[in-house]
Order: structure tokens, then C-alpha cells, then sequence
């Protein structure tokens, strides 16, 4: 809850490899623990920093309990096993208590000097989910940049078209309570900005300049990054599968209008081979039989598919105008 109209954020950090990155990263969230005001005068403050700690290879969780026992606004959360960036991201939303929750990497890319204009373009736009938008390109080397790019262009435009979410970030900032609900559905696999994009109804970018990943090399190998990406895809929807009866049905049709076609052609005695047209006839019923059914299926599938990703029917949240969106600045 907020204290005389102050803004309160949690900030959930996933934690793999964050050994020599972590120290500085909370030294500088440090100075957003006292109570500051935005460039456009909305008061702040980080009421706390969750670090999930999801089993890297480096000696983090040590570094954790230093942390935690150097900064009282520190909660380290201990995952059983390592269950990757996202699933430790929706833990540390689970956990958090503040108006607004952001979350962001370990590795000292992302800048926690942004978070006042995260803030001010929420309050601004009256954006419930505000997403970075690096203005330089990411320090990850010009294939991965471009392969990152190029899956954000498939997925605002074929994948997820028409959800709103044109592009995605794991630095973002977000309404705590829509959050919350967020990591409580999400089922398993799901890809977090997708389940985000399903109950936001209002998404914005605020420019940012990400910084160099502190001399750590990345965790994510060729194999994960395409992990990564199929799960995006199987995740975004089902739109594929809607492609697949959308096709049955069409392919259904235009075997009825073939075989109608060639039974009027043998009537007319325009064909000469004797028991071709009953073969091609069998052959295109059949077949779009076939097809046809397997839009059926694939109707029911995505129908399966919804309710396996926890996709929500509805999401019930407070009075906008009791949340932190309702102080916005009144012209």
C-alpha cells in the first residue's frame, strides 16, 4: 500500500549468474529506497528488491545472503531447482507487495536510473504495463540483435497481432495487482509477455540506454535462445491452429466443388476414361473429409491449448481511480 500518496515498487530480479554483477546493481537501487520524486513530481519509492535465486553456476546464492544482510530492503527467494528466467521472474512478482512491480536483469544492463521515467510515462499515458525501449542496440553481438529483432517483428505482427503488444522487454515496469494476478495463472511454458499482453489494457515504451552486461558472459546459449523462441511461439496464441482449420475448411470445399465439377464433366461425356471420374471423386471427398475433420480438431485443440496456458476468461481488479493511476496529474 502507498504512504500519503507515494508510489510504492518492488523490483523482482531473476538471479543465474549475478556474482559480480549483483554488488553494484543494488548499490545503485540503494538510492531509490528513500522517498524521491519523478522529473514529473510523482513521489517514489523501491520498498523492496526481490532476488530470486534460480541455481546458477557461479556461487550467487552467497551473494545473495551478503546482500541480504547488508541491505534491509533485500528478500532473497530460493527456487528448489532451476527453473529459468521466466518462472523465476513470475516468482518474484508472486512475492512482491508494492503498488508497482518492475522487473529487470542481473547482469547491470539495465540502468535503475530509468525507473523515474518508467514512472512518468505510466502516469502519463495511464499505462498499466510500460515496457523499456533500448535506444542503442542491445550488447549481445549483431546476429543476436538481429535475430532478437526479427522475433519481436514476427510476434507483434503475425503471432500476437491485434493484442497491443508490439514489442517486449524484461526491463518493464507494471501495475503490481495486474502482475500478481499474472503469475498467479500463468501456466506452465507460457511465455511471460504473452500472458502480460492478455489482461493489460493499456501498454506503452519508455526510451532507455542499455549498458554493457558487466563483463559476464551471457547464459543463454544458441540452444536455449531457440528454446526460447519456440516457446514464444507455441505460447503466443493459436492462431497457428486456427490456420490449420481455416485451411480444412477451405480444402473441404474446394474438394466438393471438384468432384461436382467432374461428375458434370462425365455426364457431358468430356471425359474418356472410363472410372476416372468415380476414383477422382472418392479421392477429393475423401480427402477434404479429411481436412475438415482435422479443423475440428484443431478447434478443439486450441480450446485445450487456452485453458493449459491459464489463459483468464476476466481479470477483476480494483477501482482504477484508487490505484496508483488514479493520481495522475489533472490538467
Amino acid at each position: 500500500m502507498s504512504e500519503a500518496g507515494v508510489h510504492t515498487i518492488s523490483v523482482a530480479i531473476p538471479v543465474y549468474q549475478g556474482r559480480t554483477t549483483l554488488p553494484s546493481l543494488l548499490a545503485e537501487l540503494a538510492a531509490h529506497t528513500t522517498e524521491q520524486r519523478t522529473p514529473d513530481g510523482h513521489p517514489y519509492v523501491v520498498k523492496e528488491v526481490l532476488l530470486v535465486f534460480d541455481h546458477g553456476p557461479d556461487g550467487s546464492d552467497q551473494t545473495l545472503r551478503d546482500l541480504a544482510a547488508t541491505y534491509s530492503f533485500v528478500r532473497p527467494l530460493w527456487l528448489s531447482r532451476n527453473f529459468g528466467q521466466h518462472a523465476a521472474t513470475l516468482a518474484g512478482m508472486a512475492s512482491s507487495g508494492s503498488e508497482w512491480i518492475v522487473t529487470m536483469d542481473e547482469d547491470g544492463q539495465h540502468d535503475p536510473a530509468y525507473l523515474p521515467a518508467f514512472l512518468d510515462t505510466a502516469m502519463r499515458t495511464g499505462s498499466t504495463l510500460v515496457y523499456a525501449n533500448p535506444t542503442n542496440d542491445p550488447p549481445h553481438g549483431l546476429i543476436r540483435n538481429v535475430a532478437s529483432r526479427t522475433t519481436k517483428f514476427l510476434f507483434a505482427r503475425v503471432l500476437a497481432r491485434g493484442s497491443g503488444l508490439e514489442t517486449f522487454q524484461s526491463y518493464r515496469l507494471v501495475v503490481g495487482e495486474i502482475g500478481r494476478s499474472v503469475a498467479a495463472y500463468a501456466g506452465a511454458g507460457v511465455f511471460l509477455d504473452v500472458a502480460l499482453g492478455w489482461v493489460n489494457p493499456r501498454t506503452t515504451t519508455c526510451d532507455v540506454v542499455l549498458r554493457e552486461e558487466g563483463g559476464r558472459a551471457s547464459g543463454y546459449s544458441t540452444r536455449r535462445l531457440l528454446s526460447h523462441f519456440w516457446r514464444l511461439v507455441l505460447s503466443s496464441g493459436t492462431r497457428g491452429l486456427r490456420v490449420v482449420s481455416v485451411i480444412g475448411v477451405l480444402f473441404a470445399l474446394l474438394g466438393v466443388g471438384l468432384a461436382a465439377a467432374l461428375v458434370i464433366a462425365r455426364l457431358a461425356d468430356r471425359v474418356q476414361v472410363q472410372g476416372w471420374t468415380s476414383v477422382m471423386v472418392v479421392v477429393l471427398l475423401g480427402t477434404g473429409a479429411v481436412l475438415f475433420s482435422l479443423g475440428i480438431i484443431a478447434e478443439y485443440i486450441g480450446v485445450a491449448v487456452n485453458m493449459a496456458m491459464g489463459r483468464p476468461l476476466y481479470l477483476i481488479t480494483s477501482d482504477p481511480e484508487l490505484g496508483p493511476l488514479g493520481r495522475r496529474q489533472r490538467p
